[in-house]
């Protein structure tokens, strides 16, 4: 019988950082916005070294557990849970999951999310969700500050579900969208046509019209698919736009056969 190979000392002093905060939170004693004591208290409670302490706070930060804030601490973190893209997108990478299957699991929650809002949503959710629509139709000139009204109102739509599972599924999944949006937005050429729908969703929410709500919210999402696949492939001169089929390993593009590919031909300035 073999003998497991040994962690290596620095990543099992690491560990025992993690699994020892993470039981300190689970028992009660470490609450939402309470500041961690010193890396050097840190290091003498556990019995490790300070970069050891230092490599389980970033490690617990990249998860959103710990703020990490410069001059001032190291704190738990306080208001909604965040879920990281990061797990996400990794596991996208590894698993080969298609960008029509993430916005798919987006259209899903957000869908949902809309008719808990029409539920829920207190006078302040619909100010909030308000004044995001009123911001994106004083945008138009301003491609970048319309994406971030945009992201503001589907963000204040889930937290009127008073939800916060919700709130973090919807935001980890969507902030993989919006990284790429970033570099896109600019050749967007649907802004007033997107505001038209966002104030659709909000009228619909205000009404108190679950199933309004939750078709404007369906419409909005898979029309803003379409847009900004267009603005992707826009953006990295594709014409025409090919979708290819599967292929046998080892085949090049140039050798799939041509009832495995669909072309979408686009006219070119």
């Amino acid at each position: 019988m073999t003998t497991p190979p040994r962690r290596p000392p620095a990543l099992a002093a690491t560990e025992r950082v993690v699994s020892g905060l993470r039981a300190a939170i689970e028992r009660g004693e470490l609450q939402a916005g309470d500041q961690l004591p010193s890396e050097r208290e840190l290091a003498r409670q556990f019995g490790v070294s300070r970069p050891s302490i230092r490599t389980g706070l970033k490690a617990l930060a990249a998860v959103g557990v710990l703020q990490i804030r410069h001059g001032a601490g190291t704190f738990i973190t306080a208001g909604p849970p965040a879920l990281a893209s990061e797990p996400l997108s990794l596991l996208a990478a590894l698993h080969g999951f298609t960008r029509a299957q993430l916005f798919e699991a987006r259209i899903v929650l957000e869908v949902s999310v809309a008719g808990l809002a029409v539920e829920r949503a207190t006078p302040s959710n619909l100010s909030a969700i308000g004044n995001e629509v009123t911001a994106m139709f004083a945008s138009f000139g301003d491609p970048d500050a319309f994406l971030l009204h945009d992201i503001r109102f589907h963000r204040a739509i889930a937290a009127a579900a008073h939800n916060p599972v919700l709130v973090s599924m919807v935001e980890m999944v969507s902030s993989l969208f919006e990284r790429v949006r970033h570099t896109t937005i600019r050749r967007a050429r649907d802004l007033q046509e997107a505001a038209d729908e966002h104030r659709a969703i909000e009228q619909s929410i205000r009404a108190g019209d679950s199933e309004r709500a939750r078709q404007a919210m369906s419409a909005h999402l898979r029309r803003a698919e379409r847009a900004q696949d267009a603005e992707r492939h826009a953006a990295a001169g594709v014409s025409p736009l090919t979708f290819p089929g599967r292929r046998r390993s080892g085949a090049s593009a140039s050798a799939a056969p041509a009832r495995n590919r669909r072309v979408v031909r686009t006219r070119t300035s």
